[in-house]
């Protein structure tokens, strides 16, 4: 490191440390004050979604820290406490979930799943879906008995709804038992945020609209040694006029190639078997770099790594280029299944979701990747009853799943979100009209699960045993290099590996089968 980027790196640290102490100040004062006081601070401090100021959000405020530790002050504030985490959405989520849980054991926390003998309760919420908003009220509602029998319980929110100015104010207003809110943008912050919610006589709320820095070094507690997700960016710029992501993650913030390739060499030398890269764009990844290196070149750096399998979610087809298609087709680790979310067979109805392609552009992508990777699978999202949709509009989407033919689909009715132009449209379809051609896609997907499960009966696959079948723990469950789930009878011991099993039988979303000889070994 030169001297200029020293002198750089300085003022990027003071200038994090000064924010992290003007919070810290705001929260000191408001300690004896009430719940009104908090929401004004709330509100000062907070920007609500903006679309026209979010879209000219630039690169030049990205801030990379490499030293996060916890203080000494935080280390033991958990000793003898447990802490219970409800996860909710994504996979991003659930990292998040990681790194929280990293981050409250280095502070002395012990993990439990029995939520009457907790200390902390956190729920890591989503924020795409109303339904997935309306699952976290009603668990703050069942959880306000817990607060009345034990006082010290610390309940937070935090995640995507932590994110949205209508969440945080109805949560102040109507959910007096919740302690401590904070965003997707201050995880890094949990010591101090924990430390303030017990020496706060009232709830301690930090959601920055500031955004832009990488946290690296941060803790994580990984679920087993098998699978491991790792970030590869954060945040979105496609703005799709229906969702609400690009407010509540921000803006798209590459981690350094180095940074990303040192993280997956560790844990493939921990004995890892496959690891997904994530990202709300993940084809957008190193587009916000100052350099040439994008997800194909990450993706053809990792396939020279001693791991053997590696994925990446979730894709945008507008990102997915040539050089990512390349490095797909030369195999080796990099896994063929492909999830690639259309939203919509329609081009208008593309348009006025503000996905900028095409039907004839998705469905040229499909060939492309489908003529690199012959053996490639797709899954994908749609979205049904999008305002105005017409019945022709949607039959557009059915024959564009014939086209693909997709092994698989995550379905949903329109959910207008606060905040996005989306949620003004005019709309003029019945819910039952939705509900209907929701029914019908789903009977479609259905068939096309089925269907592709039924041509691997009689076939050998190799699959990465995950553990126990949740259903019978005589029973070994993993997945294949397509994504599909195997069930299958093997001894314990091929628990971690990847196995060869012959599919003895074919079910709609599960295939079940016979190991047939001892763990693969792949290069």
């Amino acid at each position: 490191m030169n001297e200029k980027q020293r002198h750089e790196q300085n003022q990027i640290k003071q200038s994090h440390a000064s924010d992290q102490a003007s919070d810290e100040r705001n929260l000191e004062r408001l300690k004896d004050k009430t719940s009104d006081d908090f929401i004004k601070y709330f509100e000062a401090t907070y920007e609500p979604p903006n679309l026209r100021k979010a879209q000219k959000r630039g690169k030049q405020d990205i801030q990379y820290h490499d030293d996060f530790e916890i203080e000494e002050q935080f280390r033991d504030l958990g000793v003898g406490k447990k802490y219970l985490i409800r996860t909710y959405g994504c996979q991003m989520n659930e990292h998040d979930t990681e790194v929280m849980s990293g981050i409250l054991e280095e502070m002395g926390y012990e993990a439990t799943t029995d939520q009457k003998e907790a200390d902390m309760i956190l729920l890591n919420t989503c924020a795409i879906r109303e339904n997935a908003e309306n699952k976290v009220f009603g668990e703050l509602g069942h959880l306000k008995s817990l607060k009345v029998e034990n006082p010290d319980l610390i309940i937070g929110v935090c995640g995507c709804m932590s994110q949205e100015e209508s969440v945080v104010n109805r949560i102040l207003a109507k959910h007096h038992h919740v302690d401590l809110i904070f965003g997707t943008h201050n995880i890094h912050r949990l010591p101090q945020l924990v430390q303030n919610a017990y020496l706060s006589k009232e709830r301690v709320v930090e959601v920055w609209s500031k955004e832009g820095d990488v946290i690296e070094n941060l803790p994580k507690r990984r679920k087993g040694q098998i699978k491991a997700w790792v970030n590869i960016m954060y945040g979105c710029d496609k703005f799709c006029t229906y969702c609400i992501v690009p407010y509540t993650r921000g803006k798209e913030r590459s981690r350094r190639p180095e940074d990303i390739i040192q993280e997956v060499r560790h844990l493939a030398a921990q004995g890892y078997k496959e690891v997904t890269f994530l990202g709300q764009n993940v084809n957008a990844y190193g587009k916000d770099l100052d350099i040439d290196f994008g997800l194909g070149d990450l993706m053809d750096e990792v396939r020279k790594i001693d791991i053997p399998r590696v994925r990446f979610t979730t894709s945008h087809p507008r990102d997915f280029d040539d050089r990512l298609i390349e490095v797909l087709g030369k195999g080796d680790n990099l896994m063929p299944h492909i999830h690639l979310p259309v939203q919509s067979g329609n081009s208008d109805v593309l348009k006025l979701m503000g996905r900028k392609y095409t039907r004839e552009q998705y469905l040229e992508l499909v060939d492309k990747i489908k003529e690199a990777i012959p053996h490639a699978t797709f899954s994908t999202d749609i979205i049904v009853g999008f305002p105005n949709e017409t019945e022709e509009q949607f039959e557009d989407t059915m024959t564009l799943y014939d086209e693909v033919g997709f092994e698989h689909a995550y379905t949903f009715i329109f959910s207008p979100r606060d905040g996005t132009p989306a949620d003004k449209f005019k709309d003029e379809v019945t819910e039952d009209e939705k509900k209907q051609r929701l029914y019908r896609l789903n009977d479609k997907v259905n068939a096309y699960a089925k269907e592709a499960m039924k041509k691997y009966e009689g076939q050998t696959v190799k699959v990465l045993v995950e553990g126990e079948s949740k259903n019978n723990p005589d029973v070994l469950a993993g997945y294949t290099e397509h994504s599909k789930l195997v069930n299958f009878t093997g001894p314990k011991s091929a628990i971690g590996d990847i196995v060869e099993v012959e599919i003895t039988q074919a079910k709609t979303w599960s295939l079940d089968g016979v190991m047939v000889e001892e763990a693969v070994e792949v290069k």
